[in-house]
């Protein structure tokens, strides 16, 4: 038995199943531990402030798409911020893969790595958009995927007593992040220029595989190695996880949430250019700081509510999807901007309600040992629909000049999508449908832990 920490593949059993014991467990404490807390809150900070702010950049790339008579401008513009989400999402299962492979750490530094040179590609590229959906959109959320996972990942090693709290701080890191970068990125646009506004993002970027050399797994973690053949069958099943899909309670969740999701990056791609069109002398970045800082606040109120014994959290879920989408429709309506301003706030709320409560519904339907996949999967099948909404949300735009039927569109997604969910109800589970049981271990608490190969992770936004 090795007395050191590992990170790679001889964490994984032969049966798919985190290898590790625990004779002292997570410190839940010390300089260390709170070093990985504050990196994980950078790292989860610097991906999605930058990709929740992409409404700062849209009017500046559709501008000069305008200028350069290029047809669809809008929607092409749109294109690769969505993308940028999109592929965030789409390649979760990978980079989670990954971490099983190269370890917590080693992921971490290669996502901040790439974003990093996604960012400093982009800035000398800034007037052509198909190089930006390549650099800016693809190439920079593949870094932010591979950096976020391991983000998470990580704070199973260091705290247990104190998780859903340290948690809930790390993915508020997003929330705070996106409520300062706008105004510094408008900043930088009106006095440096796009340019150097992607040559700053690129240095801060970098902050993430700094932030990632402090991902080392705990030293109370006593690991026992197996054979090198067997941890690769066993990263072969992580890859390849049939049983999660034979739950029938998990197909209908998890096939209703990417129609739920097909309207939900709508609004932060084109509010500013909204705010625009129907505003003048306000401040167009308040309305996405202000749902950002909302955001971050129900992240921890329906974080703990989630936690609570007798909550149904779909039910949570999709109440909040339906107060989103009824909200992201009367938006274009609205002709007073402080009521609008009221309006991001209560989408803000409830976008923290959606987010906190995928991980909890993952567990509650597939068990600890299936969660994490569970949730990779259906943020997977999600990626093309929150890629495809914005563009689809700027060509419509392009056709009337008006922004009333695409953010109609896209509150109705979230609607159809919540009221799928109401089949789950109908559904009986099988007393013999391991998938359906959470496991009873005392690590694997609802919300809390979720296992996936190497590493316990909670998975948020």
């Amino acid at each position: 038995m090795d007395s050191g920490p590992k990170e790679n593949s001889d964490l994984i059993k032969a049966n798919g199943k985190p290898n590790h014991e625990e004779p002292r467990g997570p410190p839940d404490g010390g300089i260390r531990a709170y070093s990985v807390m504050v990196a994980s809150f950078v790292i989860n900070g610097l991906v999605f402030g930058v990709i929740n702010s992409y409404s700062v950049v849209y009017p500046v790339l559709q501008a000069n798409l305008e200028k350069q008579g290029v047809s669809n401008s809008e929607s092409r513009a749109a294109l690769v911020g969505a993308l940028s989400m999109g592929t965030t999402f789409f390649l979760s299962p990978l980079s989670g893969v990954l971490t099983g492979v190269l370890g917590l750490r080693l992921t971490a530094i290669l996502g901040g790595i790439i974003s990093c040179t996604a960012m400093l590609l982009s800035s000398f590229f800034v007037y052509n958009v198909g190089v930006l959906c390549f650099t800016y959109g693809f190439m920079f959320g593949l870094g932010a995927s591979f950096s976020y996972t391991p983000s998470l990942a990580i704070l199973g090693h260091y705290f247990r007593k104190r998780l859903a709290f340290v948690n809930g701080i790390v993915c508020v890191g997003s929330s705070i992040f996106t409520v300062i970068m706008p105004p510094f990125m408008e900043y930088i646009i009106e006095n440096h220029g796009l340019a150097w506004l992607c040559r700053l993002l690129a240095l801060l970027t970098s902050g993430a595989a700094i932030c990632g050399f402090i991902f080392k797994p705990s030293p109370s973690m006593v690991v026992k190695k197996v054979r090198e053949d067997d941890s690769w069958k066993s990263l072969l099943k992580s890859i390849i996880n049939v049983q999660i899909w034979k739950n029938k309670k998990y197909r209908f969740w998890a096939l209703s949430m990417p129609i739920a999701l097909f309207g939900y990056f709508v609004p932060y791609v084109h509010i500013k250019k909204l705010i625009e069109s129907n505003f003048v002398d306000v401040n167009t970045n308040l309305p996405l700081q202000c749902i950002a800082f909302t955001s971050g606040m129900g992240r921890l109120m329906f974080g703990f509510l989630g936690d609570r014994p007798g909550i149904d959290k779909i039910l949570l879920q999709q109440i909040s999807f339906y107060v989103i989408g009824t909200l992201t429709i009367i938006l274009p309506f609205v002709t007073n901007f402080g009521l609008l301003i009221a309006i991001a706030l209560g989408m803000g709320i409830f976008d923290g309600a959606f987010i906190a409560l995928m991980g909890p519904i993952a567990f509650g339907l597939c068990g600890g040992a299936n969660a994490a996949q569970a949730i990779g999967c259906m943020l997977g099948l999600a990626a093309l629909p929150l890629s495809v909404g914005p563009p689809v949300a700027g060509y419509l735009y392009s056709l009337n000049d008006s922004y009333v039927l695409p953010f109609v569109l896209a509150g109705i997604s979230p609607l159809i999508g919540s009221t799928l969910m109401f089949a789950i109800r109908f559904i009986k589970t099988p007393s013999n449908d391991d998938t359906n049981r959470p496991a009873s271990s005392g690590v694997d608490k609802p919300g809390l832990l979720l296992r996936n190969g190497a590493a316990n992770q909670q998975t948020n936004l």
